[in-house]
């Protein structure tokens, strides 16, 4: 298989993150992980259905958006692909991408949102010539917080090496180290793989 024949989404990098076998049980051995009967994913994929629209004046002034694009699917030659939320186009010339979350915010952003919110401005910096540097969540069940998340080099950098780990995997059929947290920790609880990777240590 070559490189530009691999495709990752925002949603393969969310599930390499949890525990990188999602990857090798799913476009290795073919093995589907059904996420459409977890309850969270149905909650989450149902916010970008029924999104609330932010008020353009509030974009406008607080965040200084010229312009914005809504619900753009993009490629990248890095193998990556998706549909961004939205795109902001913002009066210093760069570009941020806005994403909505069916959750509360916790005075804190976690790891997987800020990788992708980093997967998104790989997409829009690659498609638009232009720097990305910051990016936005929508937390809609904290009455619409907007909360900007900061994308730096290094997080654009420890994404390129997260997507060629993946491809790598896929690729060369190579069978990963599960995610650190293991038997009885709660990050397990909905992994649709876990019986699988038992069998093979």
């Amino acid at each position: 298989m070559n490189s530009h024949q691999v495709s990752i989404t925002a949603s393969h990098l969310l599930e390499y993150l949890f525990c990188p076998r999602f990857t090798y049980f799913e476009h290795v051995l073919n093995f589907p992980q059904h996420e459409e009967k977890r309850f969270k994913v149905l909650k989450g994929r149902r916010i970008h259905e029924e999104k609330s629209k932010i008020n353009p004046s509030y974009l406008r002034k607080k965040i200084g958006v010229r312009d914005k694009k809504r619900s753009v699917y993009l490629s990248s030659p890095c193998g990556i692909r998706g549909i961004v939320d939205e795109i902001l186009f913002l009066n210093d010339r760069s570009a941020a991408p806005l994403d909505y979350k069916y959750a509360e915010y916790k005075d804190r952003t976690f790891k997987n949102h800020k990788y992708q919110l980093t997967f998104y401005g790989r997409l829009i910096a690659d498609n638009y010539g232009v720097p990305v540097n910051r990016g936005y969540i929508v937390y809609t069940r904290s009455k619409n917080k907007i909360v900007e998340v900061p994308i730096t080099d290094k997080m654009y950098q420890e994404l390129d090496e997260i997507v060629a780990n993946m491809i790598e995997i896929i690729q060369k059929g190579l069978y990963p180290r599960p995610t650190k947290y293991v038997n009885g920790n709660r990050k397990m609880t909905h992994c649709g793989s876990r019986k699988l990777t038992h069998p093979f240590g």
